[in-house]
């Protein structure tokens, strides 16, 4: 196939990065042996272009993933950036940081690379209800000695890590029930609704996260997740209730909001 009639289908098809996703798929098909028309045939009629690579880049690592696993949204970098600097203020040597709802991995991964190059190591382990997402994870996490378990929430997590999370990083679906539908077909058709579906509120799971997490997190442990701006007042109050110091952090140049809660330490 020619570059050029490659890039005509995929900006027919509404790709609005025609000329890169071009490249890449190519790029693909030449390192795998796929096919290349069967490749540009899938993204056409909307499979979303990681499942097509296998990879996509989070924090300037290339992640795999796999069809039915969630793709990590870049502006998310924006919550493992307020992870790292919190790990760094922390007064024990090698934190320990679980990535729940891991998905790909992805957070668990950019924030261990980040910490890594500035010579501090972290214990990471991660969890996933999906088994699609648990595969691939220990794709991404096997090499760096991080473990990866299935199950819901913190029910697969090893029992001495109960009082011992220093970092939490709970990427919770929070779209509300109904607005699904109104989703770009790439997520509502392809990632795993376990993924994206937060309740009616978008706060079902974080509410369930935090419940826990009392008893999970080390004190002075914290606590981070992706909300709406809308939301994250409504989030704020909901750590209050369970005991936890809470606070939002904006990017505008992510254009995310993370609400991060604080376990007390008992005086």
């Amino acid at each position: 196939m020619q570059t050029g009639d490659i890039v005509a289908q995929l900006r027919a098809a509404g790709c609005v990065f025609a000329e890169d996703e071009a490249r890449l798929l190519t790029a693909a098909a030449a390192e795998t042996g796929a096919d290349l028309a069967d490749l540009v045939a899938q993204r056409v009629s909307g499979t979303p272009l990681e499942y097509l690579l296998g990879w996509t880049e989070f924090h300037g690592l290339r992640v795999a993933v796999a069809p039915g696993v969630f793709v990590p949204r870049q502006r998310t970098a924006f919550l493992v950036d307020e992870a790292a600097e919190l790990a760094r203020t922390l007064p024990t040597e090698h934190p320990v940081v679980v990535d729940m709802c891991c998905g790909s991995g992805a957070l668990g991964l950019a924030m261990a690379k980040i910490l890594a190059t500035e010579g501090r190591q972290i214990n990471l382990a991660a969890a996933d209800i999906e088994p699609a997402a648990v595969e691939c994870a220990r794709r991404n996490l096997t090499p760096i000695g991080a473990a990866v378990y299935q199950g819901d929430l913190f029910d697969p997590l090893p029992r001495e890590l109960r009082g011992h999370i220093d970092i939490l990083l709970a990427n919770t679906p929070y779209v509300p029930s109904e607005m699904i539908a109104q989703m770009p077909p790439e997520a509502r058709d392809y990632e795993p609704r376990t993924a994206l579906d937060g309740g009616p509120d978008g706060l079902d799971i974080f509410r369930r996260v935090i419940d826990a997490a009392r008893t999970w997190l080390a004190p002075g442990g914290h606590l981070l997740v992706e909300a709406s701006e809308a939301q994250a007042p409504h989030a704020i109050t909901a750590l209050t209730e369970y005991g936890f110091t809470g606070r939002i952090a904006e990017s505008d140049e992510h254009y995310a909001t993370v609400v991060i809660g604080t376990k007390p330490v008992a005086r």
